[in-house]
């Protein structure tokens, strides 16, 4: 088999890698281990920065996004029994942020893939890459029984942070930079109604919460845990019980409705950056190469804002040999990657209450919450980072 970039891994990175590529005229050949219907019922990120949901509306991809996605203008803070919102179109003109799951784009990019007769195979297994520091890099693997050579001029490794292409560079060639941290989420997908029109984020004595939604009747709820939870000590009632203490209790306002729990997930928290995000012929992209904590809702915008910088990179070389903007892809995705990386580890310290915090560190973050519904320019701050930069900067 031969194709001019072979993708491993069907994320929204190397989804919407192959579909740039493919408008392009570009070939590409997208592997993948999981079964279809298993990345398609993934639940997992849902805010798209607005230059993301925009550009997905350009690439062709926004039409079930733009009919049944969440436009939302802010956020809500609750501290203190309160919740402040942080008005996102008021303080940025107007824009706003899209609440539309990793698995809706996902499914909109399969489809995409499918109607243009692009090559994507799912289930497969024994994936190895070989001759990847060469111009002729490889990639072996097993499908429907039977073992396929993938000769490629250059190989994307989008198949996230346990996948193989990270692993396939020779030691010593990265720089890994990571911290775990000594917290998780506790998550639930509830067929009920979400408790507020917008995110929201909350402080809590006993730990973080979060509100947010997948649709109007889909309620996706967190709360913090130790990472060592046993999620089979959380039956539905005492987690309905947990989230009303930490969403709904004091004055906030809030009424959480209880609905059947459709899925149930505990997710540590980690930080992670792999430097630089490629090699040879090998170019790492979205989770293989960068995990940021949820807090900051970054995540799939850093997959598909880094795969659009590759596939142009890509398409400059292959269309006229001029590998410039290939040569600068890791130093623009990093620079994004760390300042998402920032943003998310402060959205996370000062939500969350870390073991080792004592009263001092409770009041610290009070104060820093006080500080930012209560000015304007801190405010403007995190609207500005947490609804992205414009196209134009991606």
């Amino acid at each position: 088999m031969r194709t001019q970039v072979g993708i491993v891994g069907a994320g929204p990175a190397g989804l919407f890698l192959a579909h740039m590529l493919q408008r392009e005229g570009i070939e590409s050949v997208v592997l993948e281990a999981q079964p279809q219907a298993a990345i398609e019922g993934r639940v997992r990120a849902g805010v798209l920065e607005h230059a993301i949901a925009r550009l997905l509306v350009e690439a062709g991809l926004g039409d079930r996004m733009e009919r049944e996605g969440l436009v939302h203008h802010g956020i809500g803070l609750l501290f203190g029994g309160a919740v402040h919102r942080i008005n996102f179109a008021e303080l940025l003109d107007g824009r706003g942020v899209v609440v539309w799951s990793q698995h809706e784009v996902v499914k909109d990019l399969i489809a995409a893939r499918r109607a243009a007769g692009g090559d994507i195979r799912f289930e497969v297994s024994d994936v190895t890459l070989t001759d990847i520091e060469s111009k002729r890099p490889s990639i072996h693997f097993r499908h429907a029984g039977h073992r396929h050579v993938l000769s490629c001029d250059v190989i994307a490794g989008c198949d996230g942070f346990h996948g193989v292409a990270r692993p396939s560079i020779p030691p010593g060639a990265l720089q890994v930079y990571e911290r775990i941290l000594p917290l998780a989420w506790l998550g639930i997908l509830a067929a009920a109604p979400p408790p507020a029109d917008e995110l929201i984020y909350a402080h809590h004595p006993s730990g973080f919460a979060l509100a947010s939604m997948r649709s109007q009747h889909v309620a996706r709820l967190f709360f913090q845990v130790n990472p060592d939870e046993n999620l089979g000590h959380w039956s539905d009632a005492r987690i309905w019980d947990e989230l009303d203490q930490r969403l709904a209790g004091d004055d906030s306002g809030i009424v959480l409705t209880e609905g059947a729990v459709l899925q149930k997930s505990l997710t540590t928290l980690r930080a992670f950056v792999a430097e630089p995000m490629r090699y040879g012929r090998l170019f790492l992209a979205g989770d293989a190469a960068h995990v940021v904590p949820p807090t900051g809702a970054k995540g799939m915008n850093l997959a598909i804002a880094g795969a659009r910088v590759l596939a142009r990179g890509l398409t400059e070389f292959f269309k006229s040999g001029d590998a410039s903007l290939l040569e600068r892809y890791s130093d623009i995705c990093l620079n994004r990657a760390w300042a998402a990386q920032r943003f998310s580890w402060w959205m996370t310290q000062v939500l969350h209450r870390n073991p080792r915090d004592n009263a001092f560190d409770l009041r610290r973050q009070l104060a820093d919450l006080e500080h930012l519904v209560s000015s304007r320019a801190a405010a403007a701050a995190l609207a500005e980072v947490y609804v992205g930069p414009p196209l134009e900067r991606l």
